[in-house]
């Protein structure tokens, strides 16, 4: 009987290990998340200087500037951070507000005035340094998503998580082919 017991106590023990680790996962995964969401609001507050430089050059382009808008207002949204649908929702729209900001600096460099206006450049500096903080955070969340999810998939974590509620988290992935696309140098090499 007291064997029996010790063997209770000891598979309790364990449970409640394995419960404080997926639960510690799932925090430093909202953390990496919040990381991520500080950087993307650095992002949203240049989008606007940008837009308004970019609308006294690109007179042609009001649509695009348009949906660039649009797409900030939607990804600036609040959103459920404990819902991975929820989160699935702002990386995706996220995803496309990055798309649609690409375009606008890839149309404005047929502009050569908007290009050296001295505000624009420092906006495009502004961003490149988000843009940067942004993939790091990314690296980070990513991490902490895959150790989450794997300690939530895998025997006994998945009973453990089931009881405990915590669900497996999206990946922040870069979807826009064009950024994956590879670069033609040779393209590049022939430009003046």
């Amino acid at each position: 009987m007291g064997i029996l017991l010790l063997v209770l106590l000891a598979g309790a023990g364990l449970a409640y290990l394995w419960y404080t680790k997926i639960i510690g996962r799932r925090n430093t995964a909202l953390e990496a998340l919040s990381s991520i969401d500080v950087q993307l609001r650095k992002r949203h507050d240049l989008i606007p200087n940008l837009v308004a430089m970019a609308k006294r050059f690109m007179t042609h382009e009001r649509e695009l500037l348009d949906r660039l808008t649009e797409q900030r207002a939607k990804a600036a949204e609040p959103y459920s951070r404990h819902d991975p649908r929820a989160v699935e929702q702002h990386l995706a729209d996220e995803q496309a507000l990055q798309s649609s900001l690409v375009r606008v600096l890839a149309v404005a460099e047929n502009y050569p005035d908007l290009k050296s206006d001295r505000t624009v450049m420092e906006v495009q500096e502004g961003l490149e340094e988000v843009e940067g903080h942004i993939a790091a955070a990314r690296r980070f969340y990513n991490s902490a998503v895959t150790e989450l999810n794997n300690s939530v998939q895998i025997f006994p974590g998945n009973i453990i998580a089931g009881w405990a509620k915590v669900e497996p988290m999206p990946y922040f992935e870069l979807e826009d082919s064009a950024m994956r696309a590879p670069v033609d140098v040779g393209a590049l090499m022939d430009k003046p």
